[in-house]
């Protein structure tokens, strides 16, 4: 168990900056748009409890972080006390090129306020960034 909460650690680093943005209300960036579109769909495979295809259309460096069945026993382990989702609402985004603990390049940092069943209020901090093939792709996720 102790692995398990050290990878998954690794894997959260990312979006551990969750109270450093500051939200920023107005116009959508392109890159926040795309982001945004990507995470969203992203926290619907949690949802649906598909953790492994979660781990499939995550960024490389999310998937060097820790092995497809460590992601999957985390997530199974970690999800199933909340429940269900009951609503998911975008709180902020901010686009960033550095982040602690992660090579530079383009990311943003997405919180969503989420109520799930069985715990009325959380924060999922969600951190899609440009994947070496120039696509999107989460590489990382953190619940509070």
């Amino acid at each position: 168990m102790k692995s398990i909460t050290r990878a998954f650690g690794a894997i959260m680093i990312i979006a551990t900056i969750i109270a450093a943005p500051a939200c920023r209300k107005g116009d959508f960036s392109k890159q926040e748009k795309e982001a945004v579109a990507i995470a969203t769909g992203w926290v619907h495979l949690i949802d649906d409890k598909k953790y492994a295809q979660s781990w499939d259309e995550s960024a490389g460096i999310f998937r060097n972080a820790a092995s497809r069945d460590t992601w999957v026993r985390t997530m199974t382990s970690t999800r199933k006390p909340f429940g269900e989702t009951i609503t998911r609402t975008l709180d902020s985004r901010v686009y960033m090129t550095s982040l602690p603990g992660a090579p530079d390049g383009e990311y943003v940092v997405i919180a969503f306020r989420t109520a799930f069943r069985n715990r009325k209020q959380s924060i999922e901090t969600v951190t899609p960034m440009k994947d070496t093939d120039g696509k999107w792709r989460v590489s990382g996720y953190y619940m509070k």
